[in-house]
């Protein structure tokens, strides 16, 4: 029998996947963890592991990529260009550990000041702007350093052509810095590692050329491929040798875009301004993108109002790899979204609502993120809840602060968002928060007086950070107070039994040694014989010899009341055990 087959886009959602193979998205999701893949019904997968999650269910399926009719040539990237496409910047990401001075770098770059209006020196979120050096123009993207906002950097590097690494020379390399090493390589970005601060005491630039080596990157001189150039921001050493580099790096990999196609990119930044409205970030990958086009990002519709450089220089238009400041949307678009540009306004209208109707039909299934995927794997049990509503200052924030939260879900606590949205807390998230009995937390935000007083009216908690991992650890101390306290047992003592006086329905008396610890009463003690457990009994009195005492130690020999809720017949030799029962908070 003949397979039947499908055809496939080299990226596809998990939704879209299960309704081409005609099976339950819940099946296809446990599935992908079966492989290693944790992926939402949202998210994409690539052609290759398609293929393998088919044949691990057994069906008669064969899957077939998606040719592209257009394709000529293909740049080192592995992009689809046209034969005669014209060159383009070079986009570069700057990823690291934090504090290893990434920010610095760029700020010796484009000669001004970003860490003092970062908080905690700590960039917040992916900022992007051009410079030119010896006549030719870079792109750069500056990603968050914190590991709170992996995902936002992770966006940062599949968004690049060349990543620089920075490692602070009198430091080494680090668990971040080993990160965004990977999430370089699985974008396939050329990586260019600057060894910053090699003018401060205790640097030792070798020792960083030996621990990149053995994280799978060999500097040149040792025979390898990986470039590696010797910086200090603080002192502008090396900076214009860094440039250099990412010039020819750029020349080697020979980016190209073509720009007679109908304008595309990605969206790297989205927020509410007073005056503006929904203001957006993107970042334009081919075609020229013009004031007054159409365009749809994710399913919003725009016509582009204003067009702006990142410095909020008015432009015209803005070709491959440039970052522009766009107005004229209806709502705010995804972090991340794709947009394209159309011809006329019905067709982007049109398109729009394509999107809308989609994304409506895949929130009808079931949202398989992590808190639901616990949901649906502990449904039989008791899965406690925090409600949350996300308000931040751009939607980069939002996704980085929500994909933290989600890594603190386990299986007794779950963090449920409620609503994320970019902009300040209004009245309707209030009347939200108490009817979802959820926390407000604001990130990058301030709240106005009369929100403030509405929340203490309707007794409702808002909590505002500037620090990204100061609001996870407050939601992680929440989360911790809602799992079920831990009941450990401290043994007290124990006595060895010589001999029984008296045994009733609920009664025993009887007599030993204390070998182990003290007794004391009123107390807890089980019974055991030999390896196993006979009962658990109440001490309700102690002796030594004809007098009533409040504890015995080792050595002692004495009496000992029983109390039980079943007879229990003792045998010499039998142990008594007294033990102490203690209820402990645990913590994420």
């Amino acid at each position: 029998m003949t397979k039947s087959q499908i055809e496939l886009d080299e990226l596809v959602t998990v939704g879209t996947l299960a309704d081409k193979l005609l099976i339950p998205v819940s099946t296809l999701i446990m599935e992908l963890m079966k492989n290693g893949v944790l992926a939402t019904v949202n998210e994409k997968i690539d052609f290759d592991t398609a293929q393998i999650i088919v044949t691990e269910l057994g069906l008669d399926i064969e899957l077939i990529k998606k040719v592209r009719q257009t394709e000529t040539i293909r740049s080192k990237k592995d992009q689809i260009v046209g034969e005669h496409a014209p060159t383009r910047p070079p986009v570069v990401a700057v990823m690291g550990h934090v504090d290893h001075g990434k920010t610095s770098i760029l700020d010796a770059i484009r000669s001004s000041n970003v860490v003092k209006s970062e908080s905690g020196g700590i960039t917040q979120h992916i900022s992007a702007y051009q410079v030119k050096h010896n006549n030719r123009i870079i792109t750069f993207l500056d990603t968050p350093g914190h590991e709170a906002f992996a995902a936002i950097r992770e966006h940062g590097a599949q968004l690049t052509d060349i990543v620089i690494i920075v490692i602070a020379a009198d430091d080494g390399v680090k668990p971040q810095t080993i990160e965004a090493i990977r999430f370089a390589q699985n974008a396939k970005s050329k990586i260019l590692v600057a060894i910053n601060k090699i003018d401060k005491e205790g640097a030792d630039v070798n020792r960083i050329k030996q621990q990149l080596s053995e994280n799978g990157l060999t500097p040149e001189e040792w025979g390898g491929d990986t470039v590696i150039c010797e910086v200090s921001a603080k002192n502008n050493i090396g900076i214009d040798k860094l440039l250099d580099m990412v010039l020819l790096l750029a020349d080697i990999e020979e980016l190209r875009a073509d720009i007679d196609v109908p304008a595309r990119g990605l969206v790297i930044e989205s927020h509410i301004e007073t005056g503006r409205g929904p203001v957006a970030r993107l970042l334009v990958e081919a075609g020229i993108l013009k004031t007054g086009d159409y365009i749809v990002a994710g399913s919003i519709y725009a016509k582009i109002k204003t067009l702006q450089t990142t410095d909020n220089q008015t432009i015209q238009e803005a070709g491959p790899s440039t970052p522009v400041t766009i107005t004229g949307l209806k709502a705010l678009p995804e972090f991340g979204d794709q947009f394209i540009s159309y011809k006329t306004e019905k067709i982007a209208k049109e398109e729009a609502s394509r999107r809308l109707i989609n994304s409506s039909k895949n929130d009808t299934k079931m949202n398989l993120g992590s808190t639901d995927l616990i949901r649906l794997i502990n449904r039989n049990n008791s899965l406690k809840e925090l409600n949350v509503i996300i308000k931040a200052d751009v939607m980069g924030s939002i996704t980085s602060v929500v994909d933290s939260l989600k890594g603190l879900d386990n299986n007794e606590v779950a963090v449920r968002v409620v609503s994320s949205s970019a902009g300040q807390v209004v009245e309707n998230d209030i009347y939200l928060a108490k009817s979802s009995n959820s926390i407000i937390y604001g990130f990058n935000i301030d709240i106005s007086k009369h929100i403030k007083d509405l929340a203490r009216r309707e007794k409702i908690e808002i909590k505002t950070y500037k620090i990204i991992y100061e609001l996870i650890d407050d939601v992680k101390d929440k989360l911790s107070d809602l799992l079920a306290p831990e009941i450990t047992e401290i043994m007290l003592g124990k006595l060895i039994i010589k001999g029984i006086f008296k045994t009733t329905a609920h009664e025993v008396i009887c007599g030993g040694e204390v070998v182990e610890g003290k007794l004391s009463f009123p107390a807890t003690a089980r019974i055991i014989r030999g390896k196993e457990e006979l009962s658990e009994v109440n001490i309700v009195n102690l002796k030594k010899g004809t007098v009533d005492a409040k504890e015995v130690i080792v050595g002692d020999m004495c009496g000992v009341s029983l109390k039980t809720d079943q007879k229990l017949v003792l045998e010499e030799n039998d142990q008594l055990v007294a033990f102490r029962r203690e209820v402990v908070a645990r913590k994420l």
